[in-house]
């Protein structure tokens, strides 16, 4: 939760691009040291810094939803969060091979150091330069996306850039956001996303362990699920748009997590199918919910929201670990709360307007005019999505 609210307004401030360097090799060189760790407060205490600075997740989440164009939004971000899925197999798989932990930590935390090669693989947000007042710095950029795809820019290319220097303080943007009635609306319905989203996601990945059968592979089973819910989650809004498979999404895991107690014992494949089916349904609910966030704030507020949604959400993820508790009561507890849950959020989705093909808010005024559907591409929209 610390991380989230410092990684996401040091993104809004400093930039995208330079937080995914700094938080990638962070997290990799404390990842490393707590292999060498000689006592529990060393470990417990670079396990907190490490997910205090260490997870660049959030900025380069950002940073890949502003270089699309709007239509490509979905498909570009949901191949991007695959590899949080293949990742999770991999994990699976190093910690079956190598079950000594001091090696693993420095078998899955030593690529994180690569992180530093970004300086020379990765380009800035033209977005965030323009909210910024780095002009020169967004044309560049567009220029270059121009050439390598074998484009012809326009020679007069007019795009709005706003004139600051650097980005505004954590407590303005949240006092600036807030200000609007319409986005502190979708700040709740956002934030009872998170918490349950990251609440069902973990606790039926926590509660997976209870079924029979090889814990990695169980483990690299969900991890599985991750990647086909991404996909699934990109083909679908992009047929079906944000709101309706988010709320069809919700409702559907809810239905089947109400029923898993239910089921015969006897037939143990149709447990897990129903369980792992369920989770698949978590998981596009989750890669949704990513995407839409993002998508419902001003550029310069974006990743601070997010990361803010994002952490009020890990309220869920603490908790979850707790859901096992529940079995000393009865057995499909767990599972029956995790319904109650993810119907409410269902519900709530109601209130929040549907984003699909609508370019990026920069302002909290074009942020609320999306709630009539009265936001548009202007022309230098236009020119700035072609482009990249």
């Amino acid at each position: 939760m610390l991380g989230l609210l410092t990684v996401g307004p040091l993104s809004d401030r400093f930039g995208r691009k330079t937080l995914v360097v700094m938080t990638g090799v962070a997290g990799g060189t404390l990842g490393i040291a707590k292999s060498f760790a000689t006592s529990y407060w060393l470990y417990v205490t670079l396990e907190f810094l490490e997910a205090a600075i260490g997870d660049p997740i959030s900025p380069i989440y950002t940073l890949a939803i502003e270089m699309v164009a709007s239509k490509s939004r979905a498909t570009y971000t949901t191949i991007c969060m695959t590899g949080a899925g293949l990742g999770g197999i991999l994990f699976a798989l190093a910690a079956w091979m190598i079950p000594y932990w001091r090696t693993l930590l420095r078998v899955i935390y030593a690529p994180g150091l690569l992180a530093i090669f970004f300086i020379y693989l990765l380009d800035e947000s033209p977005r965030w330069l323009l909210a910024n007042g780095k002009k020169d710095k967004a044309v560049n950029i567009i220029t270059k996306a121009t050439k390598l795809n074998k484009m012809e820019k326009e020679e007069n290319l007019n795009l709005i850039s706003y004139e600051k220097d650097m980005g505004p303080s954590f407590t303005t943007v949240i006092r600036d956001t807030f200000k609007s009635t319409t986005l502190l609306k979708r700040f709740f319905v956002c934030s009872i996303w998170w918490m349950t989203g990251t609440f069902v996601y973990f606790g039926l990945i926590v509660n997976s362990t209870f079924l029979q059968g090889n814990k990695y592979l169980n483990f690299g089973l969900t991890a599985t699920m991750k990647c086909v819910g991404n996909f699934c989650a990109g083909n679908i809004i992009n047929k079906f748009n944000r709101k309706v498979p988010l709320i069809v999404g919700f409702v559907a895991c809810a239905i089947l997590c109400a029923g898993q107690p239910f089921l015969p014992r006897n037939l143990l494949w149709l447990q897990i199918t129903n369980y792992m089916v369920g989770f698949l349904l978590s998981c596009t609910s989750f890669s949704i919910i990513y995407i839409f966030t993002s998508e419902l704030f001003p550029t310069q507020s974006r990743n601070s929201m997010h990361a803010l949604c994002s952490a009020v959400g890990r309220i869920g993820s603490m908790i979850s670990p707790q859901t096992p508790l529940l079995m000393a009561y009865w057995s499909g507890l767990p599972t029956l709360t995790f319904s109650v849950v993810s119907l409410t959020a269902g519900l709530v989705t109601l209130l929040v307007p549907d984003t699909t093909d609508q370019s990026l808010p920069d302002t909290v005024c074009q942020a609320e005019k999306m709630e009539n559907k009265i936001l548009t591409d202007p022309p230098d929209s236009i020119l700035y999505e072609k482009a990249t």
